[in-house]
């Protein structure tokens, strides 16, 4: 295994705590080449998809990398924006965003760099870029709310495997969900209230998470938990009663069960019962992308209004908004407790010259 070593590091640097921001990833065009080999990466990891690799890489190559392909082009085009992917345009935008707040706060202390588990930005070069940096303590926060090993884990298992080749490994902190946390709470709701004021409620409020094939509750994953316990809790802060919303999964892939109820079904079923306005929420997501932009503001309001409904809406996601920012700064200063965020800046370039001073007298 060959190492990365650290022959540029110099004891002039100041170091800094390094903030990886990370979201799922998106292909670099709505091409269908592009949009084969991004999915290509995604299928293949073996925490979003978990069949023998022998098996898999079979269907993988010779039936979904046939197929999808063109459809999932032809829906990402539908979303594509001038900036590019609107999932890559929001993330960039709350990387941004996140290491103004923490300027603010913290002068000179802390380093915010965008990833992505699939596509570009990479991990490595997000991981690079933070240990140019002189990032010496790590912290990781993937925008999943609630916990998944297709999600969380997979982020985990790519930032590991790439320190792995790293002589010079950072203190880590890893933050593997949000699902309860207050201020995720408040920031959803906030959203909610607001698009409230300008459209109105609705009769019935769906909140649609991304789902996962059913079988992955049983085996552990508290996913399922999690999305519920979200739904209880942004439920409560709104004050609905319990006729006035409910829990839905989306996006479902393949002809294995799925965690129910599903987003369409659901949709399908309120329209027949002459439910005729709805608004969907997708709480789990953290920027728009095509599953809310396409297949829930699309797709499904389609499905509702074929079956009797009059009136959907889609209620956007935090994306850039103030309050996911400060979300997103309470949970890394939460997670970086115990660090000694060090002196002033002019005590900081005073120690940096004593420091360098030392190891110049011990042949540095």
């Amino acid at each position: 295994m060959k190492i990365k070593n650290e022959s540029d590091f110099s004891h002039l640097e100041q170091e800094k705590i390094g903030v990886l921001l990370t979201n799922l990833g998106t292909p670099d065009s709505p091409s269908k080449s592009d949009v084969r080999r991004y999915l290509k990466e995604f299928l293949w990891d073996s925490r979003v998809v978990e069949v023998p690799r022998l098996i898999w890489w079979f269907v993988l190559n010779f039936v979904i990398l046939n197929t999808r392909p063109k459809k999932s082009a032809a829906a990402y085009k539908k979303v594509w924006t001038d900036q590019g992917s609107p999932l890559l345009v929001f993330s960039k935008q709350q990387s941004e965003s996140l290491q103004i707040a923490l300027d603010k706060q913290y002068p000179n202390k802390f380093k915010v760099v965008l990833a992505m588990r699939y596509g570009q930005p990479s991990i490595k070069d997000g991981l690079e870029a933070l240990r140019k940096a002189s990032a010496r303590r790590l912290v990781v926060l993937p925008l999943y709310p609630q916990y998944s090993a297709s999600t969380a884990a997979s982020t985990f298992d790519a930032v590991t495997n790439e320190l792995q080749h790293w002589r010079l490994i950072p203190e880590l902190r890893f933050i593997n969900h949000y699902h309860d946390n207050a201020h995720y709470i408040d920031a959803l709701a906030k959203s909610i209230n607001r698009y409230w004021a300008e459209h109105g409620k609705p009769e019935k409020l769906v909140m649609s998470f991304h789902g996962l094939p059913a079988d992955y509750l049983t085996k552990g994953d508290p996913y399922h938990c999690e999305c519920h316990k979200t739904g209880r809790l942004l439920s409560e802060k709104l004050g609905l009663s319990d006729d006035q919303w409910v829990l839905t999964f989306q996006s479902r892939l393949g002809p294995k069960e799925w965690l129910k109820p599903y987003t369409d079904h659901t949709l399908e079923q309120l329209g027949k019962e002459g439910v005729k306005n709805v608004q969907v929420v997708c709480p789990g997501f953290s920027s728009d992308c095509l599953e809310t932009l396409e297949e829930i503001a699309m797709e499904n309001r389609d499905v509702f209004l074929d079956a009797g409904g009059e009136k959907y809406e889609y209620i956007p996601c935090l994306n850039n908004e103030d309050s996911h920012i400060h979300m997103m700064q309470k949970l890394v200063e939460q997670h970086i407790s115990g660090w000694d965020l060090g002196p002033s800046e002019k005590r900081l370039l005073k120690e940096i010259e004593e420091r360098n001073q030392r190891a110049i007298n011990l042949g540095a």
